[in-house]
């Protein structure tokens, strides 16, 4: 004989099916997972208004689980700049919300406080009163959406279907272009990428992403030792005195230490301008650690062919050690070195240096580094094409074919 079912355990019934049925729009799916005692149960910082779920009828819902304090500041901030900053976001303007969901076992007063605080703060939805939602519910986040206290966004489309179990990195990778944030979007956009400085620097900065448009040299680096940094942009500055347009960014260790703070600052007086601020050397890092977990959660491993994960696990796993990083512009022209090997190519500068002018800095680098030959090209004409912005001396380069790594034939277009 079975015992009847609790209050407890028939919410949780009824989350599963309702997850599980068809619907004309999110509502239903909205209205038990947010359920309270009261029927509005959302609040929106910009008006203090009590609302219902009315208020993202027909919207994807991003609903953002976390504890009261949601993320270290850094990945707060990141997160503000990936979605409601987003140049992108305007142009989706009313397509997709972010719902607050804070969770808690104790909920203290200073949890309170700080839910409260946030809440007032930032520009999403919220759950008004996340203490009083029913405790079948939070089961339900934990159980099936797999929440241990690590921040997630689960995706939920117009319809209340879920469509991405955790879309954190995906947002912190492409921001707001991540739209409808879905697994399957999130498969094409890396169906899409390459291993360029665009996917690593993706509008950090504004200054770094017109360099990348503009298709210049650029060389990002980091270590905490002041000696080195000294001694390779001296270096650097000899290949600039020859001629060669190159720009230095430095990004600082994947342990950003107060060393590597003191070290921005030095840098700024020293050596070269400081584009990335010690924030936004946390973004640069936030992003890299989440292009290796989405790729690792779509299934690919550090043992396969990805290239993307090799070269992001490679920069992770040693970039406490110095680290360079040469690219140029939006192609897939870059060269990773430790910073051992860096110094020791730039010192034998003078023995490459005449096919820069053919090959341009970073292919002539990479054809020092590795002499051999190009690997034979497809059978028939690759016919790959390439649209590369204006920059000065770059009609004088040679453009190599990022399929077969072979030159690639100049035509100029007028817009």
């Amino acid at each position: 004989m079975h015992s009847p079912q609790t209050a407890e355990e028939k919410m949780h019934q009824k989350l599963l099916i309702v997850f599980q049925e068809v619907h004309p729009d999110n509502q239903d799916v909205l209205g038990i997972l947010l359920a309270t005692k009261d029927e509005l149960p959302l609040k929106n910082s910009s008006t203090q208004h009590k609302l219902g779920v009315s208020e993202v009828k027909d919207k994807v819902v991003l609903i953002l689980v976390s504890k009261a304090e949601l993320l270290p500041l850094e990945g707060l901030l990141l997160l503000l700049e990936r979605t409601y900053d987003h140049h992108h976001h305007k142009k989706l303007e009313g397509s997709y919300e972010i719902v607050w969901i804070s969770v808690s076992d104790t909920w203290t007063d200073s949890e309170r406080d700080m839910f409260d605080f946030l809440s007032n703060s930032l520009p999403w939805y919220s759950v008004r009163r996340p203490w009083a939602l029913y405790s079948a519910v939070v089961n339900y986040i934990k159980q099936e959406w797999g929440y241990k206290n690590a921040p997630l966004i689960v995706v939920l489309d117009s319809q209340g279907m879920v469509t991405n179990s955790n879309a954190m990195d995906m947002v912190f990778i492409w921001g707001a272009r991540a739209y409808p944030f879905s697994s399957s979007k999130e498969e094409q956009l890396w169906d899409e990428e390459n291993w360029t400085l665009k996917l690593l620097l993706d509008e950090i900065d504004p200054l770094l992403t017109t360099w990348v448009e503009e298709g210049r040299n650029i060389c990002i680096y980091g270590s905490d030792n002041l000696d080195w940094i000294r001694e390779f942009n001296a270096k650097f500055e000899v290949i600039r005195n020859a001629g060669v347009q190159l720009e230095m960014v430095y990004a600082g260790c994947k342990d950003l230490s107060q060393q590597v703070r003191r070290m921005l600052a030095v840098i700024g007086e020293e050596l070269h301008r400081n584009l990335f601020t010690f924030t936004k050397l946390h973004f640069f890092w936030l992003r890299l650690e989440s292009i290796r977990r989405s790729k690792l959660k779509l299934g690919q491993t550090i043992h396969s062919d990805d290239h993307i994960l090799k070269e992001v696990s490679a920069l992770l796993d040693t970039a406490n050690e110095g680290w360079v990083i040469i690219g140029r512009g939006n192609t897939a022209d870059i060269v990773r070195l430790s910073a051992s090997d860096a110094v020791k190519w730039l010192d034998r500068f003078p023995e490459w240096e005449q096919n820069v002018t053919k090959l341009g800095f970073v292919s002539a680098l990479r054809a020092a580094i590795d002499p051999s030959p190009p690997p034979p090209p497809p059978p028939g004409p690759c016919n790959h094409s390439k649209v590369v912005p204006y920059a000065e001396g770059l009609t004088e380069e040679t453009v190599l074919c990022e399929k077969c790594m072979h030159p690639m034939k100049k035509y100029v277009v007028y817009e």
